[in-house]
This record gives C-alpha cells, structure tokens and sequence, in this order.
C-alpha cells in the first residue's frame, strides 16, 4: 500500500493540495497517495484519529482547523508554537503527531523569491488574525520591516497575536483609518473563499507604490477575489493571490514528510497554465 497524505478542510473541493503534491510526487519520484478530506466542524480530533487508522503518513490542515490542530499536539516545532496554529501533521511509525507550520516560510518564499519584494523600513498590514494570520507572524518579524500591524474585526483577537509577539501592533478594523499607510497589505481573512464582502478599507490605506497579497487564489477564469480587486481599484503597484504561497508551503510540507525538496517553480507555473485554460 502507498504511503497515503491529504489536506483537510471545510470547504476542501475547491483546493489544488492533491493536484501540487501528486506533481511533486512524480517529479522526485516518490511513491505515495494524497487525497482531500471534508472536515468535521464538530470533530476535527476524529477526522484525524479515523485518518491515522487507515495508515494516514501526514496532513496538511487548511481553515478552519489550523488552531483546532495546535491545540490537539502536544509535539510542535517551534514556528508552529509561535504561530499558535498548525497546518502540517507528521505521523511517525508508533503513531507518535508531530505538528508544524509552513505557512510563513512559503508566503516569505514566494514574496521575497519569486517576486522579489523587499521588506526593509517596510511598512506592513496583516488583516485577520487567525490561524492562517498566526502562521505569518512569525516569520514577517524575521524580516527587517519597519513596523507591523495586524487589524481584525474582533480587536481582541488582533489584540491576543500582538500579546504574543510584543513587535506587533493590533487594532480593529475601524482604527485603520487613523493610521499611516502601508506598504504591503496582506489579507489573511477567508472573504475570498465565499465571496464574502471584504471588510471596508479606507482608501488611504495603501501607500503609493504599495503592493496588496491575499493568501486566497482564484482561477482565471473566476473572477479576481474582493480583496485583488480592491487593490487594483487603489492603484496597487503589484496584486498578488495565494498560489505561490500554496505551493511553496506544500513544498516545505513534502519535504518534512518526505525528506526531499521539491522544484516550485514548474509547478507555479503549469498550475497557473492550467488554470489560465479552463
């Protein structure tokens, strides 16, 4: 039997996680099998039980259940106990659940590599504040910017991450009009999962020559997610989506399960193909 991996989420039809990984896969050669699972909202610690019991080797773990997953191992790595969420599961051979993060190295990964952006005296919005946001966090603060902001609707919530990494500062989202602008505005809320409105931005939010990245992607074929949007209609010198940050993520999930580095850029690259051509 291959060794058997998979993404769970709630939604999870929509993600390419299976696609990326079997691309990994045949490009190093390794035998094994990724699938999706549709998260139990009420049950997330059973999903992975009933997981492990079908000779489960790892997981990626996507919204809802990155903090659900922090909180079920006791055994993380020391990115994913700062970020307080995990969205990576090692199942060793007795069993024993070892969680990690790779969230904020993929999203550095593809920021800083593969489009080259500097973050020095950089001015940086984070909106939302859960686990996707948690897992940037702490990987933002190794960068040499110059200050960061994290803004959630729920101030409390903005309020806890910035209890946590004394660099931070939070506010609700009504405070930003208050504020200088930024230079980079990440969205690490879920509105482009459901089409949900985008919370309000004021307009002087963005700096000029500021750039807009939102961690959710979108075919081409669809519609650009609210927030895209909105950085285009603000003059944004550069609007990114979520999927190099989703492969470069994967990548460092591969190689902890794997122990062998995939080649992202192909994969970016025929991904965004395929999707042009839908």
């Amino acid at each position: 039997m291959l060794d058997q991996y998979a993404v769970i989420g709630n939604p999870i039809a929509h993600s390419l996680s299976p696609r990326i990984h079997a691309t990994f896969a045949h490009q190093t050669h390794q035998a094994l099998e990724y699938g999706a699972i549709l998260g139990n909202l009420d049950d997330f610690a059973g999903d992975v039980r009933g997981f492990i019991a079908m000779g489960g080797r790892g997981l990626n773990v996507t919204v809802p259940f990155k903090e659900q997953a922090w909180q079920l191992l006791a055994d993380r790595s020391p990115r994913a106990e700062l970020a307080g969420a995990i969205n990576t599961l090692i199942i060793h051979d007795d069993g024993r659940l070892h969680g990690d993060n790779t969230d904020g190295i993929g999203f550095m990964r593809d920021l800083i590599d593969n489009h080259g952006f500097q973050f020095t005296n950089r001015r940086v919005l984070l909106l939302g504040a859960g686990g996707a946001a948690r897992g940037l966090v702490p990987a933002l603060l190794t960068s040499d910017l110059a200050h960061l902001t994290v803004a959630n609707r729920t101030v409390a919530r903005a309020q806890q991450l910035a209890e946590t990494h004394a660099a931070v500062d939070a506010c609700a989202l009504t405070e930003l009009t208050a504020l200088q602008p930024f230079d980079l505005i990440i969205n690490a809320t879920s509105s482009g999962l459901t089409d949900q409105h985008l919370p309000s931005l004021p307009a002087h939010c963005l700096a000029a020559g500021g750039w807009v990245y939102d961690l959710i992607y979108r075919p081409a074929h669809l519609p650009a997610t609210p927030f895209c949007r909105w950085g285009t209609a603000h003059g944004a010198a550069r609007v990114l989506d979520g999927l190099g940050m989703l492969v470069e993520q994967a990548a460092e999930a591969f190689w902890l399960w794997r122990g062998v580095r995939p080649n992202t850029a192909p994969v970016i690259a025929a991904l965004r193909d395929q999707n042009d051509a839908v």
